[in-house]
């Protein structure tokens, strides 16, 4: 799926930290060290981040120059490679005048030594973890502990490279926040209180700007919307997704050329607020009255909210701001991340339907996405055109963020299974999903960790990547 808008990458710094000592005693080590970080650096720039190298370091002076390097680059993650044996002075002070998270890598060149053969010189070469207590322990009593550790070796090592790749998306999750604006556009839905958040603390958590809309500002650019715009979104959605008849429920009805045409509209509508205002995400809701213009835009965003969430805008409905993060954070790690609730069990199948009307990703559709034709959106005026799918089948992860008695957020997270099966055709998503546990035990399990009713669904097993965005963004994270 093309997308004019552009994800934000995060900058990662890489310093490569060597002991200077050495290399009057060992002609040659220093090359070679410097050609094994640049190993790393090649496998570091296959990856979907910018990398920033601050070069060798190998003495207070240079790890001073390249923290100040590197903070006039605006990196906001770094990994430290550590080459041989080196001091925590060289190591320590970039780390610690940096103050980004940061990953210490020590990849051994050689699987094990030629015992019977090696020389100091070889030792040094593949002594990669010597000083990683010693930076790790100087670092937590700095309080400003590691954010993670890569230990393996540089060559044939799958873990490491998945471990890397994983890494790099939590840099990107976290990078996500970063300069970000999230759009607000209406009000929470009236008595949800646990939807009720404070964009201030949201901003000393997360570190986005929470930017404050209004109906009028979509509906400026929805009447602004031409016919040639119109057209091309229109050949956009019927290339996406598939049109199906009315169902045996009753709200349902088929769709008409003037509500393709108007969503169309209004999705062009949302892509020009998302430019205009440079949003990251938005979380909306409006209540609308008596059929006027903000009901019949706000009823039918559906389709232009799933088209962004797909392309990682996220948008939340109900005006669900903390989901909305939720949402990104999982998109970032790039598992998706779906608006969704919990629906009726299946207590025979043992399973639990997770879905929700309005914006989904479609990214992750088990299938071509279908969309019908709604009389009403249950519980909300107006009526339009509903998303209808299950996410692909395997594994998936819900990943919900609350808050405290004391108002801080928290992550609450679980992985199951998305299972094929039948699901209601009623225009809304649902996915059949099984847990470790009846569906009985899991639903009590899942309420009493204190989540929003709303939550991010993805797909894979993501519980240890967002455990370590948890860690990097200081954000207490139950598992359930």
């Amino acid at each position: 799926m093309s997308s004019s808008f552009q994800k934000a990458r995060s900058r990662i710094g890489v310093i490569n930290v060597g002991h200077e000592p050495y290399w009057e005693q060992f002609p040659g080590l220093k090359e070679e060290l410097i050609g094994y970080g640049n190993e790393f650096l090649d496998h570091l720039r296959k990856e979907d981040v910018e990398v920033i190298s601050a070069g060798f370091v190998d003495t207070v002076d240079k790890s001073f120059a390249a923290a100040a390097y590197l903070k006039a680059q605006d990196v906001d993650f770094l990994f430290c490679f550590l080459s041989t044996y080196v001091t925590s002075s060289s190591a320590a002070t970039a780390i610690l005048n940096l103050s980004v998270p940061t990953v210490l890598v020590a990849l051994q060149p050689l699987k094990r030594l030629d015992y019977l053969k090696t020389t100091t010189y070889m030792q040094l070469a593949n002594d990669n973890i010597c000083s990683l207590p010693e930076i790790s322990g100087v670092l937590i009593r700095a309080g400003k502990p590691a954010a993670g550790m890569m230990v393996g070796t540089l060559y044939d090592d799958a873990r490491m490279l998945t471990e890397l790749k994983g890494w790099c998306q939590v840099a990107n999750a976290r990078r996500a926040f970063k300069y970000a604006r999230i759009g607000y556009l209406g009000h929470t839905y009236e008595g949800m209180y646990d939807m009720n958040s404070d964009p201030t603390a949201f901003t000393a958590s997360f570190g986005s700007h929470v930017q404050m809309l209004e109906m009028c500002d979509l509906a400026k650019l929805v009447n602004g919307v031409t016919a040639r715009e119109t057209a091309d979104k229109l050949e956009e959605i019927k290339s996406i997704f598939t049109i199906a008849d009315p169902f045996i429920d009753p709200i349902t009805r088929p769709i008409k050329q003037e509500d393709l045409d108007w969503s169309a509209k209004v999705a062009v509508g949302l892509d020009k607020l998302i430019a205009e205002f440079g949003l990251t995400g938005l979380a909306y809701y409006y209540r609308g009255m008596d059929n006027n213009e903000y009901e019949r835009i706000g009823a039918n965003m559906v389709l232009g909210n799933s088209l962004l969430t797909g392309k990682g805008i996220p948008l939340a409905g109900e005006a669900d701001l903390k989901t909305c993060a939720a949402m990104l954070i999982m998109d970032r790690l790039d598992a998706g991340g779906s608006f969704a609730e919990l629906h009726p069990c299946d207590f025979v199948d043992d399973i639990v339907l997770v879905g929700h009307d309005g914006p989904h990703n479609i990214r992750i559709s088990d299938g071509k996405p279908i969309i019908r034709g709604l009389d009403l959106f249950h519980g909300k005026r107006g009526s339009g055109i509903g998303v209808e799918f299950s996410i692909q089948a395997g594994p998936v992860t819900l990943l919900s963020i609350s808050q405290t008695a004391d108002g801080k957020f928290k992550m609450i997270a679980t992985e199951g299974e998305s299972i094929k099966g039948p699901i209601p055709q009623t225009g809304n998503t649902n996915t059949r999903c099984s847990f470790n546990c009846s569906v009985g035990e899991f639903v009590e399990k899942w309420c009493s960790a204190g989540p929003t009713h709303h939550f991010a669904l993805g797909v894979g097993h993501v519980n240890n990547k967002i455990r370590k965005v948890a860690q990097v963004l200081g954000i207490e994270l139950q598992i359930v």
